[in-house]
C-alpha cells in the first residue's frame, strides 16, 4: 500500500479498531474493543492498526514513566489525554511489520537546555515575544515541507513525556504511533538511540523554538553533532524547542525500533494498577513482570543538582530503609539515572535500566525537574536488562559508563546480581 493510500485509509476509519489488510472497508468485526481484537483466535491476520481505550492510555502513560529511568509526573499527560478523547480524538498504534515500505516515520522530540541564556529570557520578555501554539505540530511540518514526504505514522523519541508527544500529535494528524521506540528508556543525549547504533542518522533534523523559528540540519557530521546542535539551539531559546529525529521508511524500521516497547510500557503500568487494586506490593509486581532486580528501598537523604551545558546533573543519596535498614545507596544522573551504588560499591550501571520507583504505588517519583530527587523522598529502586542493541559495542560506547568519564567499564546487571 503506498504512503497517500495508508494516509487516507487510517483518516477515513476514525472509531474503528480494525483496519483490512487489503482494504479500507469496515465490517462487524472491526467494531470489537482494542481488546477483544487483541484476544481473538478467529481472525488469524494480525489487526493492522489498534484503538486505544481511555484505560489503555493511563497504563501506556504511567508505565512510559516507569520505563524513563528518571522522575516523572504523568498526570499532566493524562489530562491532556483525557481532553483530547473528550474531543472526539482517536489514539491508534501500528505495529513495525504493518507501516508500508514508503511510509515516513519520524519521532518528534523536546529537547531541554539546562542552564539557559537568562539574557535571552529576559529580552524575549521585555519584548512580549509570543509563543507559538503547537510547536509538535510545526516540527513535523517543517520536515514535511523540507523533505517533500507526508509522514505516515510517529515513534515517540523516548519515554516519559516524548510518548505522550506522539501519541497526542498522532491524533490530531489522524496517523498511529508506532508500538515500538528508539530508545526504550529515556536518554540524555540526542545521539543516543537504536538508529544510530545501526548507522542511520537523524538529519535532517527540523528544529522549532518557542517562538517559531524554523532551522533544519541537513546535513551533520555525526549524531553527536546533531545533539550539540540542537541543544545549543534549545539553550539560547529558554531551555527549549522541539525537534524530529530518525526520519525512517517503514522499510528501515527493523533496524531502527525496539518493537513492542510501547505494549511494555501499558503492560508496567497495568502491573502496577492492578497489584494496587488486589492490594499486593506494587514494587514485587514490577520487579516480576520486568524480569528486574530490586535494587534498594530507603529515602532520599541528599540530593545535589546543577544545570549546565544543556543539562541536568545530580548526585542523590539514600538512607535505607526495610531489607535494606542500615545500607546507602548513591546515584548519577545525566536527565536520566546512569550509575549506582550500594554501600559504595557498583550496584548497576548504563545501558541496563536503572528505575527509581515511588514504593507505594509502583510508579515513577515525581522528584522536581529532569532527573531530580526530593530529600525525604520515598524511592525504590528497580534495575532492568538493557536490550541487545543497547549491550552492543556501539550501545556501551554511546551510554555506558566511560561515555560519562567513568574510568571503568560496563558490567552486565545480572554479572552483578547473578542471573535470573
Amino acid at each position: 500500500m503506498g504512503l497517500m493510500k495508508f494516509k487516507s485509509c487510517a483518516a477515513a476509519l476514525t472509531g474503528i479498531s480494525l483496519l483490512a489488510l487489503t482494504s479500507c472497508s469496515a465490517t462487524s468485526a472491526d467494531t470489537e474493543s482494542s481488546s477483544d481484537v487483541a484476544a481473538s483466535t478467529t481472525n488469524k491476520i494480525a489487526p493492522k492498526l489498534r484503538t486505544l481505550t481511555e484505560q489503555n492510555l493511563i497504563d501506556i502513560l504511567i508505565g512510559s514513566c516507569i520505563q524513563s529511568t528518571r522522575n516523572c509526573d504523568p498526570s499532566p499527560f493524562i489530562t491532556e489525554v483525557k481532553a483530547a478523547l473528550a474531543e472526539g480524538k482517536v489514539f491508534r498504534t501500528i505495529t513495525v511489520g504493518n507501516v508500508p515500505e514508503d511510509g515516513m516515520v519520524v519521532a518528534v522530540q523536546g529537547i531541554g537546555g539546562g542552564g539557559p541564556w537568562q539574557n535571552v529570557i529576559d529580552r524575549t520578555t521585555e519584548q512580549g515575544l509570543e509563543k507559538i501554539d503547537d510547536p509538535r505540530r510545526a516540527t513535523v511540518d517543517l520536515f514535511e515541507e523540507f523533505t517533500g514526504k507526508d509522514v505516515a505514522a510517529l515513534v515517540r523519541s523516548e519515554a516519559a513525556g516524548a510518548t505522550a508527544t506522539a501519541l497526542l500529535l498522532g491524533a490530531d494528524m489522524g496517523i498511529p504511533t508506532l508500538d515500538g521506540g528508539i530508545t526504550g528508556r529515556a536518554v540524555p543525549e540526542v545521539q543516543q538511540s537504536i538508529p544510530w547504533i545501526n548507522g542511520m542518522a537523524s538529519v535532517p533534523t527540523a528544529i522549532i523554538t518557542p517562538w517559531g523559528d524554523q532551522i533544519v540540519i541537513k546535513h551533520a557530521i555525526d549524531e553527536y553533532r546533531v545533539e550539540d546542535l540542537s541543544r545549543a539551539i534549545a539553550v539560547a531559546s529558554g531551555g527549549d524547542a522541539w525537534i524530529t529525529m530518525t526520519p525512517m521508511s517503514g522499510e528501515q524500521l527493523d533496524r531502527g525500533i525496539l518493537k513492542g516497547n510501547l505494549s511494555e510500557a501499558e503492560t508496567y503500568g497495568r502491573t502496577v494498577r492492578e497489584a494496587r487494586e488486589a492490594g499486593k506490593d506494587p514494587i514485587d509486581a514490577m520487579v516480576k513482570v520486568s524480569g528486574g532486580y530490586k535494587l534498594f528501598e530507603g529515602v532520599v537523604t541528599k540530593a545535589v543538582t546543577k544545570g549546565e551545558r544543556g543539562f541536568n546533573w545530580v548526585e542523590a543519596e539514600f538512607e535505607g530503609v526495610d531489607e535494606f535498614k542500615g545500607r546507602s545507596y548513591r546515584v548519577y544522573v545525566k536527565n536520566e539515572n546512569i550509575v549506582g551504588w550500594l554501600d559504595g560499591e557498583l550496584n548497576a550501571m548504563a545501558p541496563d535500566y536503572i528505575y527509581n520507583l515511588d514504593p507505594d504505588t509502583g510508579e515513577s517519583t515525581l522528584g522536581v525537574g529532569y532527573g531530580g530527587y526530593v530529600v525525604g523522598e520515598k524511592v525504590a529502586m528497580i534495575g532492568v536488562k538493557a536490550p541487545a542493541p543497547w549491550r552492543s559495542k556501539k550501545g556501551i560506547e554511546l551510554i555506558g559508563p566511560r561515555h560519562f568519564g567513568f574510568d571503568f567499564d560496563y558490567i552486565p546487571i545480572e554479572n552483578i546480581h547473578g542471573d535470573k
